[in-house]
């Protein structure tokens, strides 16, 4: 049966008691099942009777009563319908390993009133191809109406299941309802009889390192083991240090071959994605990547670093394992749930735990400590073994396990933040690099998407020619990588396009065969390759996958230096750090701008003049208090906006800027000026521009520090950028969701907030939070400057219609104060020419010096409150978070496309 191929090609027969076919005897009803499944993970496989096979769903969490809830599915490969009856234990060694109840069963017809069976089906199918299945349930358990929503935030199979509001509509977590409906056993219960019933699952992973104990010889074997008092003695030297944000990875150097030396230790080198994990027993986990992306979807490694409640920083590879043991990047880039392989976050160091800096301890310090504090619950998170070993005879067994390669350690060696360290040197064993994606062509008479990729790398600050790979694609990856193509098409070229006969290094068009078509040289991917020629041209390049954990602009050529010499250089300049000099230098954070600078100006001085960005600016009434309840002063203000500056520009330059002036402090009278035509200084940028009143004004235009400051002189407490620039004044930069409570809790604030991101993550649109300083929150959405005002305020329409209708008792969307009765609004009137908010990092006129201060989304959580980001501490809060708002600057979202989703997913 053509339905059931991918189920017959998971599975062997000769082996599974799993059912091949199967058909319905109810003539009259539709039958639907949900089986709860503990294999690696816990979840509940949710099938329906349609086309004469089991549609099927994995939902990790399980079904929700709650209409405000909305869960993961992800859909899996159609199952025969004999297998709505199975329960029972999955031997480990198949294909699987857990225990399966039928925790749910009935029937089920679509939500709109159809007579007889097959035209239900006929209506379901049409629905299920449209990506919103909408069905009413009769169950044991389940029941009322449900909604299946197609998302593709979470990829091409992943959907949203949705309680819709009607009498079965509940709070209450149905899942506690915990028992089979056949059996009438629990999981555990199941899990203890003798009884195999079934065979199915997730196929049962290899580990590698023990796999490669197995071919190594005898004599190979990890470190001694320390026992818990040299564990705590080694904890206890420590030097105590706040937990580092947004920590960069140290990185091993290139070597041309295997070797041996006392005093090394070797890994496996894992072939995934770097990612560093921060523990945080108060504000949850963050498994960031080694550009400093979250890496939220991969939920299992997420969900279970939660589990453990400690306060730590890790270091570790994240990889999806095949049935040899081997990662498999691949699969590793496709990953979007258990259906997609065996996901594996492999730890090997610890920089930080509970208040301690551990990177100034020797390599085989912290690794014992590691061993001593990670827990062993979950076989998808492990430590990465470390042997003692001969490297030579590692390598070998490496090779012959088919792994990318293998890391050598010095086991005295620190860890130093961002370094490439040559006590760390990687050995491949399969000629891999990251290369920029600068172009494609596309042959003549061809149906795929494109022939080939042009290639390049950096050196110094050009893009160099490196190649092509036409390789490793399927048809279907080659239509995804277009649609990643498509926005950065361009009709420049990347590289020097000057033929030099003399430079062979130089690009020449001639080589390409079909006609390039050039991208914006943003994207990465990774080849293999058979050797480099001497200009510099990969030979034999097969394609392995998509980078999006590496910065176009960090991608070189990648050559291995001398193994020999580079162990004897260590060997003659150890590198000695003292704890203390750790402590500093080794907490080394995301790049962060100067913060760090001297004050600007004397507090005790009344009026003083100096130079900023080449032009002298007069400050006068320095001392004058502007928050009195709080004793600062104009000089203090002043001095925060010089320090934040270098932050804040990004969001001012190019834009009209709307001066709110408070020239008696925040209690005084205030009143806002447009116009500046006889106030600015001779060295300003100014820009014309008709007001909403008719009025012909001159806006001051943001350049630099100096125009800040000029603006903070004049008393601006808050700094009011329009969301445009003045080369495209008609065309936003971002949309902004502008909420506004009257006297709502901030509570309710956040409520509101992170249903606006819920409704955003379903439709795949990044958004950024912070707060208003005030009493409020801003989420801005990134355009690009694509857009029209009327467009962006159409699509924050929208959104806040939709959030409206989940929280309507104390949202609206009314225009009038009066009409509102009290609600919080949902402003998205504020997308208007000329409009204004406080812009990012901006002080507001509220007692504690309150600051408009960007957020992590996994910061907008109950508790969180206006008074918690000021002037006093804003600043040591940049130095460790960076700047979480550079995203809104970014590549802005497909406005149609967009409103097309949300129209598909939300109807």
């Amino acid at each position: 049966m053509e339905k059931l191929k991918e189920y017959n090609k998971k599975r062997d027969f000769n082996k599974t008691a799993e059912p091949k076919a199967g058909k319905s005897k109810d003539k009259d009803h539709l039958i639907f099942v949900v089986q709860k499944h503990d294999a690696s993970r816990l979840h509940y496989d949710f099938r329906l009777e349609m086309d004469g096979v089991l549609k099927s769903w994995a939902v990790p969490k399980g079904p929700s009563l709650d209409p405000k809830i909305k869960h993961l599915a992800m859909m899996v490969e159609d199952h025969p319908f004999d297998y709505l009856n199975f329960e029972g234990i999955i031997p480990k060694g198949e294909y699987g390993g857990g225990t399966v109840i039928v925790w749910d069963e009935g029937t089920y017809e679509p939500i709109e009133p159809i007579k007889g069976k097959k035209a239900q089906e006929k209506h379901l199918l049409k629905q299920l191809a449209a990506g919103s299945l909408k069905i009413k349930l009769h169950g044991e358990k389940l029941n009322g109406e449900f909604a299946l929503v197609k998302t593709h935030g979470m990829g091409e199979n992943g959907w949203l299941m949705i309680k819709h509001k009607d009498d079965y509509a509940t709070s209450k977590d149905i899942t506690k309802a915990d028992r089979s409906v056949l059996s009438g056993k629990t999981i555990d219960e199941m899990a203890k009889t003798s009884e195999k019933v079934w065979q199915n699952g997730h196929e049962e992973d290899v580990v590698p390192d023990e796999a490669l104990a197995e071919e190594m010889d005898d004599d190979a074997q990890e470190p001694n083991e320390t026992d818990e008092t040299d564990v705590k003695a080694l904890f206890k030297k420590a030097p105590k240090s706040k937990m580092p944000a947004n920590i960069k990875p140290m990185k091993a150097t290139l070597v041309d071959e295997p070797f041996d030396e006392p005093g090394w230790v070797f890994e496996v080198k894992w072939d995934g994605y770097r990612a560093t994990a921060l523990l945080d027993k108060k504000n949850g986990v963050q498994l960031i990547s080694r550009n400093n992306l979250p890496f939220e979807k991969y939920y299992p490694i997420n969900e279970g670093l939660q589990e453990w409640k400690m306060d730590a920083v890790l270091d570790g590879e994240l990889l999806v394992l095949n049935d040899k043991g081997v990662s498999d990047f691949g699969a590793m880039q496709n990953w979007r749930s258990e259906a997609d392989g065996n996901l594996v976050y492999y730890i090997f160091d610890i920089l930080w735990y509970e208040g301690k800096n551990l990177m100034g301890l020797s390599l085989s310090d912290r690794q014992a400590i590691l061993k001593s504090i990670l827990p062993t619950d979950n076989e998808h998170i492990r430590q990465s073994t470390v042997f003692k070993a001969n490297g030579k005879d590692f390598f070998a067994a490496a090779e012959k396990m088919g792994l990318e390669g293998i890391i050598a350690k010095k086991a005295d060696s620190t860890y130093t933040s961002d370094l490439r360290s040559k006590e760390w040197l990687k050995i491949k064993v399969q000629r891999r690099q990251e290369v920029v994606i600068a172009g494609f062509t596309k042959n003549e008479g061809t149906a795929k998407a494109f022939s080939a990729l042009l290639l390049g790398v950096y050196k110094g600050k050009e893009l160099v020619f490196a190649g092509k790979v036409g390789t490793g694609f399927s048809d279907k990856l080659q239509k995804e990588m277009m649609g990643q193509f498509k926005p950065l098409i361009t009709d420049k070229s990347p590289f020097d396009v000057e033929i030099d006969v003399d430079k062979p290094s130089r690009f020449r068009p001639q080589r390409l065969g079909a006609k390039p078509t050039w991208l914006k040289p943003e994207l990465v991917c990774e080849v293999a390759f058979a050797e480099v020629t001497s200009d510099g041209v990969f030979r034999q390049a097969s394609f392995k996958g998509m980078r999006t954990d590496k910065e176009a602009k960090d991608v070189v050529l990648e050559t291995p230096v001398d193994a020999e010499a580079t162990v004897a250089e260590t060997e003659e300049k150890p590198v000695k750090r003292s704890a203390e000099k750790n402590k500093k230098a080794d907490l080394k954070l995301a790049p962060i701008k100067n913060t760090d600078r001297k004050t600007l100006l004397n507090p005790t001085e009344d009026t003083q003049v100096k130079k900023v960005c080449g032009h002298e600016l007069k400050f006068n009434h320095v001392t004058k208090l502007y928050w009195p309840e709080d004793k600062i002063t104009k000089g203090q203000m002043l001095n925060y906006y010089y320090k934040v500056g270098e932050y804040m520009i990004s969001y001012l330059k190019d834009r009209p800027m709307s001066l709110n002036r408070f020239p008696g402090g925040i209690h005084g009278q205030s009143f806002y000026q447009k116009n500046v035509s006889d106030k600015a200084p001779d060295w300003a940028k100014t820009f014309a521009h008709d007001t909403d009143e008719g009025k012909h004004s001159k806006y001051l235009v943001g350049t630099d520090e100096a125009s800040l400051l000029w603006m903070a002189s004049l008393g601006c407490i808050e700094i009011n950028p329009w969301f445009s620039r003045v080369q495209s004044p008609d065309n936003p930069d971002y949309c902004v969701i502008d909420l506004d409570p009257d006297k709502h809790t901030y509570d309710q604030v956040v409520e509101a907030a992170r249903i606006v991101k819920d409704i955003l993550d379903a439709i795949d649109v990044p958004s950024y939070p912070k707060t208003s300083g005030s009493t409020g929150m801003h989420i801005y959405i990134p355009l690009e400057a694509k857009y029209t005002y009327k467009e962006s305020q159409l699509f924050a329409n929208i959104i806040v219609k939709l959030v409206h209708k989940q929280i309507p008792d104390y949202t609206s969307i009314e225009r009038s104060i009066a009409a509102r009765g009290g609600k919080m609004y949902l402003d998205f009137l504020q997308n208007r020419p000329g409009a204004t908010i406080a812009g990012p990092y901006s002080l507001r006129p509220k007692p504690g010096a309150t600051v408009s201060m960007p957020l992590a989304w996994d910061e907008v959580k109950k508790g969180l409150t206006i008074k918690h980001f000021n002037i006093n501490n804003a600043i040591d809060r940049l130095k460790e978070t960076g700047d979480l708002f550079h995203g809104v600057l970014g590549k802005g979202i497909d406005l149609r496309k967009t409103i097309e989703k949300s129209q598909s997913v939300f109807g």
